[in-house]
């Protein structure tokens, strides 16, 4: 006979998604819809820190029937705080990938062995290679 595993709440789910690093927009989450990003690369380190844009990516995180459902994005982090589905450059292109693949490995270990949930792309998510 096989064990029923109940749903984590909301709550729950936010404080092991928070151990995960400081990827998780807390504030733009709701209950079914959870918000990360990284600025994984600096657009222009020589520009004042208040004034510096960003390369890297964000993620919608949304619930399925047996887990949950990534789809991630890859663009500039702009001075409004707006993300913008831009070319990444070149020379940005493997940090962005390599924190990204970093942070998903470590999204899809806790989702497993906390709640037992898998993790699935969605169809439209970026490709990182």
């Amino acid at each position: 006979m096989s064990e029923v595993t109940k749903s984590p709440t909301h709550y729950r789910l936010l404080a092991a998604l928070k151990a995960i690093g400081p990827y998780l927009r807390e504030g733009q989450c709701k209950d079914g819809f959870y918000l990360f990003d990284c600025l994984a690369f600096c657009v222009n380190d020589k520009k004042s820190p208040e004034k510096r844009e960003f390369w890297g990516w964000w993620m919608e995180l949304s619930p399925t029937s047996d887990g949950f459902e990534a789809k991630y994005h890859i663009g500039r982090y702009n001075l409004a705080g707006e993300w913008h589905a831009d070319a990444v450059p070149k020379t940005a292109l493997p940090e962005v990938n390599r924190t990204q693949e970093d942070f998903h490995q470590k999204l899809e270990k806790t989702l497993q062995e906390r709640f037992a949930l898998t993790l699935s792309l969605h169809e439209q998510s970026t490709e990182f290679v």
